[in-house]
């Protein structure tokens, strides 16, 4: 089938040379025009299509829905630490009162107290939790964090991000994101 093929439609995801996704969340996609031109330029497998054509005059192609990587990619072991990332270890909710709602973070020890801007002193924390605390130690607002703060590894954060599936799901695309996960009997 040929049609207008917009822009923003019909993107792939991308998968390592060992056919798993480079990342999950955010799912790793990438827009038809990059990924024909990673196929040009020879750094990608084909490994599923759409049921979309793209073409020129002298040229026609179906477009990409799965693509792998050539070349092995090594994940990076420790994950940055980033404001998202701290939402995604705690999976997007306080750690006080586990609303999902306003969500900013707390330092478990003050700053105020000397505690440090690290994975092992920062949680989620919604506003009106992050106010009542405060610059209070968390025995003194007798507010503990559900877990304890941590440096989560890549696979952490990969484990989290498979409980948030993005919007879209092209069909093409589900035997290579969850094959991982155990099979229900």
């Amino acid at each position: 089938m040929t049609i207008a093929v917009s822009p923003g439609a019909h993107p792939a995801l991308v998968l390592n040379a060992d056919y798993r996704p480079l990342s999950y969340y955010p799912l790793s996609l990438w827009s038809w025009q990059d990924t024909i031109k990673a196929v040009f330029l020879d750094r990608v497998n084909i490994v599923s299509e759409y049921d979309v054509d793209i073409r020129s005059p002298s040229f026609r192609m179906r477009l990409p829905s799965v693509v792998s990587l050539k070349s092995y990619v090594t994940p990076t072991r420790n994950p940055a630490f980033t404001r998202f990332n701290v939402f995604l270890r705690d999976r997007f909710q306080c750690q006080y009162c586990t609303s999902r709602e306003e969500l900013t973070f707390d330092h478990v020890i003050p700053r105020a107290r000397g505690g440090q801007t690290t994975w092992e002193n920062v949680v989620a924390a919604c506003s009106p939790c992050n106010l009542r605390k405060g610059s209070l130690t968390s025995a003194d607002a007798r507010m503990w964090p559900r877990q304890k703060p941590y440096q989560p590894s890549v696979s952490d954060l990969h484990n989290n991000g498979r409980q948030f599936p993005p919007n879209y799901l092209h069909d093409s695309w589900l035997d290579y994101l969850y094959w991982d996960t155990e099979l229900d009997p």
